[in-house]
């Protein structure tokens, strides 16, 4: 893609999230992440009243009493944008596929931090770290995400979650806000595993784009597929028993993702390719701050 189809395409992007990023900040983005940005000071004997997540056990098992950590809030929360760009993203059966999803997330996602005085980062991934940019602060450097976003040319179309997770894991110093933005088709024991250790630190939202046709199969008859990924060609005989079937199954796969995602304390936000974006991110804050 020619450097001036970018420019024009990052512009036209900022445009249409602007509405957006307004909605998400009067929904008060910032505070569905109290507490989350914060740094360790010191260590206090506990108080009743005091979140219980907060007591370092280690010097309670030493002293014989509980005590908690404290903590001082930090100037401004740093937020980590890490998008799935494999060949799989590619697709989209309506108007958007779901890499043109994911970008408009990862846009109104880095231009509310911004908006708020946060820094933020971008990392795209496949199987393998394409793009890493460390969080800044500033409206250029959402722009300069943006971009990245936009003119994105992946070297390679597999996807491997727990390669970004790792990453992530390792590169990020200090305590940040980290959504992941995939198609999540391939949920395995490495990325789930690397979910949990990742959690653990950091305060990690995942958000699944799910084009209609992952749900809902509507056309029967015979069909010739082939894996965006892999290359593999396979057959479907897309009867209304296998319809049925394959219904059930998307809906209990995204239904197993949502309770693992609760189980490893990371936030999970489903998104559909025809749907209106900035609503599930707003459902999601809400339900945060109940």
């Amino acid at each position: 893609m020619l450097a001036k189809e970018i420019i024009a395409q990052v512009r036209r992007l900022e445009i249409r999230t602007r509405r957006a990023v307004d909605e998400l900040m009067g929904g008060a983005y910032h505070s569905r992440f109290k507490g989350r940005g914060m740094e360790f000071d010191e260590v206090r004997e506990y108080i009743p009243g005091d979140d219980v997540r907060d007591i370092d056990w280690n010097v309670t098992a030493r002293m014989g009493t509980p005590f908690i950590k404290k903590y001082v809030e930090e100037r401004e929360l740093h937020v980590m944008v890490a998008v799935d760009v494999s060949a799989s993203q590619l697709y989209g059966s309506g108007e958007k596929a779901k890499i043109r999803v994911a970008a408009e997330l990862g846009a109104l996602l880095a231009l509310s931090a911004i908006r708020n005085h946060d820094k933020v980062g971008l990392l795209t991934f496949t199987d393998t770290i394409e793009t890493h940019l460390p969080a800044r602060a500033g409206r250029g450097h959402a722009l300069r995400l943006i971009r990245e976003l936009v003119g994105t040319q992946p070297t390679h179309r597999a996807t491997d979650l727990a390669i970004a997770m790792g990453h992530l894991r390792q590169t990020l110093k200090r305590r940040s806000v980290i959504f992941i933005i995939s198609d999540l088709r391939q949920k395995t024991e490495a990325w789930e595993k690397q979910l949990m250790i990742l959690s653990h630190k950091h305060d990690v939202i995942l958000i699944q784009v799910i084009d209609p046709i992952e749900k809902t199969w509507a056309l029967g008859g015979f069909w010739a597929l082939e894996d965006a990924e892999s290359g593999e060609r396979f057959n479907y005989l897309a009867s209304a028993k296998e319809r049925q079937k394959y219904a059930i199954h998307a809906e209990n796969s995204q239904e197993d993702l949502e309770t693992f995602c609760a189980r490893a304390n990371a936030g999970y936000i489903p998104v559909n390719c025809n749907d209106e974006l900035v609503t599930p991110l707003m459902r999601y804050f809400k339900t945060r701050r109940r």
